[in-house]
């Protein structure tokens, strides 16, 4: 009797859970009915309904995705148990999860019929935004075109390729290219892979991905074993073997004749994915990704030092040695931390930028043999840039400027799930330094480029991940990322099979519980994200464009040597990112390359290490009537920490400092004094007393100003809206809602506002 009641209770649970799955699909799909209904009604009226459409198919995509999981509970729990804020419930998480998407698809539908009804009954207005033919879309510069208008594109790695996914959730082509296609020593390349390749259409904008993982069979015999190497990183062989480059002309040749000039090569070649090539360690304990080099690596090494330092003698006395000659010189890599600061320190860590830098020009001019036209670029993470290491090799200035398109894999986070409290949590609601300064470095190395971001990391990382995410995060991320630059978008990621069931390649992917493929709002937020941005491309592109007045004077020296640079470069940079001047970068070859009429004044704090070319660059600078404000303790020391003479004003303007609140004020009152501040006034309060709201104003054709803010603090801004010499106030609309809205307004954290402000006549 026992057994029975038990069957009764464990059918009765069972049943029970059934019914309410499929009642929530039901109210799911009934929304969906009316939510079609009212777009049906709100076309005929000539609204564009875009939004509406893409919203539709979002649900029906995932209320598939939730049938899918509900009948694949076990392997959601594995999914789940490698996560580690998950592991400890991981059943409980995989069981919910179906319920979880069905309820946030409704809580999506439901706000999509709120919103339609407020467009029908005139209470709102929305400005058309076109859906994208990516078979269409010609990259023209900085920008991508489509019907001769700006357009900004996403799409994500992995995504299965199907008509229900490409219509609104972004329709990227491309191919894949790797070392072992070249299946034979004489350059034969993979049979199938060229049949595929030969057979393959122009498709639809795209881009070519290098792939550095394989070899092919014959390598190792023909080059040593010890070509395979760094097997841990997107580059598994040794790049300076000359079979690294034989290989690669050998593949190159015969690919690039084939996808030159075709749709799907039109975002480029991206020569690398996240490229770092890291030699550190602490005592015993190796760097992230560190690994040794060969002896070629070593003998490239040698050739460079003689001619960096020419003299054996003088490489002895900075490195405190007594080699023989430039071959006798040795070095143990990975480099020990310890030797920061020292002469031997900076020269392998300009030598490690500068081969690898080599190597990726080698790969350009090989693949411009083969299509003159080709634009090249690179997967870089930022933060190799924005964080203090650098012995990893990748010189971000030098590989931006060296490439056609701008690449990188620019992240933020709002969370992290391991690891002691990070600065960014005491002020604000999310971790926005490697987006805005990134971006900011990058645009100011070459402003005229596009800005690709090959692996967007702002919904998840491995480390970071929220399976409630809120969906105004998704929101203020991307739009932020195309007011500082973006264009196009790869996002990490769609590790789903068409049919809703986890990619193989996701099968074991700590990556993939809690992600975005779980969570509809919050891909449905990027995509009307997108159209939002879509329908005000000229403005957005008109912000990206801004003139940057104030440069930050970055040297590479200064942050081989100094174990926390970047970060002084950034507490500079954060203390004037809030006042509605756009910021840009300064560097010896910029100053060298482009026109200083392009900003007003060079900041420069706490830089105490440059070379003679930096400082020679800097005086050239004044000498032909140049601004430079810096602190005290900048510009001293050599790459070597040798004194160098100071510099002298001469015809320029020579302003000196005794704190960074000093060069912060200096900076402000010189913009002020010369009439360069913006013409619109934010004035910012909120509970913390520290600024969190970051905002850009232009002025469009018709001469309206058009102001964009994101709070990216972490509590509530109080925010005050003037015109400078306004007499009567301001009237701001909503340029997203089509009405006018007040000009004090409070923003909750992540929350974007974006309006059109005027003059009260």
């Amino acid at each position: 009797m026992k057994n029975r009641n038990s069957i009764l209770i464990v059918f009765f649970c069972l049943f029970s859970f059934l019914l309410q799955a499929q009642s929530l699909e039901e109210v799911a799909k009934t929304k969906i009915a009316t939510l079609k209904k009212l777009r049906n009604k709100a076309k005929k009226k000539g609204i564009d309904v875009l939004k509406e459409d893409t919203t539709i198919r979002t649900a029906e995509i995932f209320l598939k995705y939730a049938n899918w999981d509900e009948q694949h509970i076990k392997a959601n729990e594995k999914a789940f148990s490698l996560v580690k804020i998950y592991a400890d419930k991981a059943e409980e998480m995989a069981k919910d999860l179906p319920n979880f998407e069905r309820n946030d698809v409704i809580k999506m539908l439901d706000e999509s019929i709120s919103y339609i009804k407020l467009l029908l009954d005139k209470k709102v207005f929305r400005t058309a935004s076109p859906k994208v033919d990516w078979s269409n879309v010609k990259v023209d510069k900085d920008e991508l075109l489509f019907n001769n208008k700006p357009v900004f594109l996403a799409d994500y790695t992995w995504k299965p390729n199907t008509a229900e996914l490409n219509e609104y959730h972004g329709n990227q082509d491309g191919f894949f290219i790797t070392p072992s296609y070249v299946t034979k020593e004489d350059g034969t390349i993979s049979l199938p892979k060229m049949k595929e390749l030969v057979a393959k259409p122009t498709g639809s904008l795209g881009f070519i991905f290098l792939n550095h993982k394989t070899t092919p069979n014959w390598a190792k015999t023909k080059y040593g074993e010890d070509f395979v190497m760094r097997t841990n990183t997107y580059t598994a062989y040794d790049i300076d073997n000359p079979g690294a480059k034989e290989i690669q002309q050998k593949l190159l040749s015969g690919i690039v004749p084939i996808t030159a000039g075709k749709n799907y090569s039109g975002l480029g070649y991206m020569l690398c994915n996240e490229p770092h090539f890291f030699t550190q360690k602490t005592g015993d304990k190796l760097a992230w990704a560190s690994g040794p080099v060969s002896s070629y690596t070593i003998d490239k090494f040698r050739v460079w030092l003689q001619k960096k330092h020419i003299s054996i003698d003088k490489l002895n006395n900075l490195w405190q040695t007594n080699f023989k000659d430039f071959n006798a010189v040795t070095i143990q890599i990975p480099i020990d931390t310890s030797l920061r600061g020292t002469p031997m320190w900076y020269d392998w860590s300009l030598f490690n930028m500068h081969r690898v830098t080599e190597w990726y020009t080698f790969l350009k001019e090989e693949i411009l043999k083969y299509d003159a036209a080709a634009k090249v670029h690179l997967k870089i993470m930022p933060n190799l840039w924005t964080d203090n290491k650098r012995v990893h090799g990748i010189d971000l200035e030098a590989l931006t400027d060296l490439s056609g398109i701008i690449g990188n894999d620019s992240g933020a986070e709002n969370n992290h799930m391991w690891g002691p409290k990070e600065e960014w949590e005491d002020h604000y609601a999310l971790n926005w330094r490697e987006l805005c300064m990134g971006f900011d470095f990058i645009k100011s190395v070459s402003p005229s480029k596009l800005n690709f971001n090959s692996e967007l990391h702002y919904l998840s990382t491995t480390k970071s991940r929220n399976l409630y995410q809120d969906p105004k995060y998704a929101r203020a991320t991307f739009w932020l990322a195309h007011t500082y630059g973006m264009t196009a978008s790869q996002i990490w990621y769609w590790p789903r099979e068409a049919n809703g069931a986890i990619s193989k390649k996701a099968t074991n992917d700590k990556g993939y519980a809690g992600s975005n493929n779980q969570q509809p709002r919050i891909t449905n937020e990027v995509a009307t994200t997108l159209i939002d941005l879509n329908a005000y491309s000229d403005y957005i592109m008109g912000m990206q464009r801004q003139r940057k007045p104030l440069r930050i004077f970055y040297s590479k020296s200064s942050a081989i040597n100094k174990e926390h640079h970047m970060d002084d470069v950034f507490e500079l940079y954060e203390s004037l990112h809030f006042n509605g001047t756009p910021l840009g970068f300064a560097t010896k070859d910029i100053l060298k390359k482009q026109n200083a009429a392009n900003w007003d004044a060079i900041l420069v704090s706490k830089t105490q290490f440059i070379t003679l070319e930096e400082q020679k660059a800097l005086q050239n600078y004044l000498d032909n009537g140049g601004v430079i404000i810096t602190d005290k303790v900048s510009l001293n020391k050599d790459e070597y920490g040798k004194a160098i003479p100071k510099l002298k004003k001469s015809n320029g303007t020579l302003i000196l400092c005794n704190s960074l609140n000093d060069v912060n004020s200096s900076a402000m009152n010189f913009l002020n004094n010369k009439d360069l501040l913006p013409k619109i006034l934010v004035t910012e309060t909120n509970k913390l007393g520290v600024k969190g709201c970051v905002w850009k104003v232009i002025r469009n054709k018709k001469g309206a100003y058009i102001l964009s803010v994101v709070n990216l603090g972490k509590t509530d801004a109080t925010l005050k809206i003037d015109f400078k010499g306004a007499k009567k106030g301001v009237v701001c609309k909503d340029l997203l809602k089509g009405i006018p809205v007040s000009s004090a307004p409070v923003l909750k954290p992540y929350e974007v506002f974006y309006v059109q402000v005027s003059e009260v006549k």
